[in-house]
């Protein structure tokens, strides 16, 4: 009695989901595009990153969509809002250029917790992104001020 096709199918495609570097397997959860569905404190985060009244008005009613691709320990993050599009690249642990909405670069460490969480600490910049599910929440914090972002897989 052998596996079926179906099952077959599931084993391919979680195997696809692994990498293996240096005798660890990791899940590679991130792959994939998001879709921005909410978001909360928008407007007084990107006026403390240093986004004009304009710029924040106008990128407020805007769809964003981010894509992540994972390979191990590397990250590309690509955010396009509208006619916009921020890309990041950077290895889990190492010290980054990181480049914000404004367009300036700081310097940043983005940490792997578990299989599902990415921790930014910058300057004055505190990000998380949790990756639940089909659900991707990136909560990021410049001192008292937490902007929220709630987006779904859309592939």
């Amino acid at each position: 009695m052998g596996i079926s096709i179906k099952e077959k199918y599931s084993l391919v495609c979680y195997l696809s989901l692994l990498h293996c570097t240096d005798q660890t397997f990791i899940v590679m959860a991130f792959n994939g595009k998001y879709e921005l569905e909410n978001q909360d404190n928008f407007g007084p985060f990107m006026k403390a990153l240093g986004l004009s009244d304009e710029m924040i008005e106008k990128g407020n009613d805007l769809k964003s969509v981010s894509e992540i691709v994972q390979n191990g320990n590397h990250f590309k993050i690509t955010v396009t809002t509208g006619t916009k599009v921020l890309t990041n690249e950077f290895i889990v642990g190492q010290e980054t250029d990181v480049q914000t909405p404004t367009g300036a670069k700081m310097k940043a460490i983005i940490n792997l917790e578990g299989t599902n969480k990415l921790v930014l600490k910058a300057e004055n910049v505190t990000s998380i992104t949790e990756l639940t599910g089909d659900r991707l929440v990136n909560t990021m914090t410049i001192g008292n001020i937490v902007y929220t972002r709630q987006s779904k897989k859309i592939c």
